[in-house]
C-alpha cells in the first residue's frame, strides 16, 4: 500500500466519529479479548442495513455488540436481530451496549451456543442480511448456512475478509489466510451470489443472493 493509499484508508476509517456507546462497547470488547469490526466497516454495516431495509438479520459472533449496534441503528424500528455467540459473557456485554443505546429488548434475539448448532434451526430464505464475524476455522460452513438463510436479494457480509492484509499476499500460506482466501473464491464463483470485496476496516466480503 502506498503512503497516500494508507492515508486515505485511515481517513475513511475516521470519517464518521463513533459515539460514547460504541466506544464503551469497544472497550468491553478489548477487555473480553474480542476483535470488533473496525469503524469504517461498522459504518458500512449500518448503511447496508438501512438501504436494504433489513428487518430480519442474523449475526454470527456477537462479541461485545459493536457490529450489532450499527446494524440495529440502520434497521427499521420493527427490525429484529438474531445474534449468536458461544460465550454468554460476550452477549451480556452486548446487551449492556444495547441498553445504553436505548434499543428495545424485543429487537434482539440473543442465542448462546455454537453457531453450527443454531444456524441449521433457522428458517430457509427468511433473512434480509447475514453477518458472519466469527472463528475462521468454521467460516466455510457459516457461509454455506448463510446463503441458505438469505431471501432473494438478501445480503451476505463476511467481516475480516482480508485477514489483516495477509489474504492479498500469495506468499502467505498459513491455515487462517488460506481459509479466508478459499471462502472468497467460493463466494465469487457461486452462481447464486453477486459478490464484491470492499477494503473498509479489515475487509468486508459482500454478496447479494440472486
Amino acid at each position: 500500500m502506498s503512503a497516500d493509499k494508507a492515508l486515505s484508508w485511515a481517513y475513511s476509517e475516521d470519517f464518521l466519529p463513533e459515539d460514547d456507546v460504541v466506544r464503551r462497547a469497544r472497550e468491553r470488547a478489548a477487555q473480553l479479548g474480542c476483535t470488533p469490526v473496525l469503524p469504517g466497516a461498522a459504518a458500512l454495516l449500518g448503511l447496508l442495513a438501512r438501504v436494504s431495509h433489513a428487518r430480519s438479520v442474523v449475526e454470527v459472533g456477537t462479541g461485545a455488540g459493536v457490529a450489532a449496534l450499527h446494524l440495529l441503528r440502520g434497521m427499521p424500528e420493527d427490525g429484529v436481530l438474531t445474534t449468536i455467540d458461544l460465550e454468554v459473557e460476550h452477549q451480556r456485554a452486548a446487551k449492556q451496549a444495547f441498553t445504553e443505546a436505548g434499543i428495545r429488548p424485543a429487537r434482539v434475539r440473543a442465542i448462546p451456543g455454537r453457531a453450527l448448532d443454531v444456524l441449521p434451526r433457522l428458517t430457509d430464505a427468511a433473512y434480509d442480511l447475514v453477518l458472519v464475524d466469527a472463528d475462521v476455522e468454521s467460516l466455510p460452513r457459516y457461509v454455506e448456512q448463510a446463503v441458505r438463510l438469505l431471501r432473494p436479494g438478501g445480503l451476505l457480509v463476511v467481516d475480516h475478509a482480508l485477514g489483516g492484509d495477509r489474504v492479498a499476499d500469495p506468499a502467505r500460506r498459513d491455515e487462517r489466510t488460506t481459509t479466508l482466501r478459499e471462502v472468497g473464491r467460493t463466494v465469487r464463483e457461486d452462481d447464486r451470489l453477486l459478490p464484491a470485496l470492499v477494503p473498509s476496516g479489515d475487509g468486508l466480503l459482500l454478496a447479494a443472493r440472486r
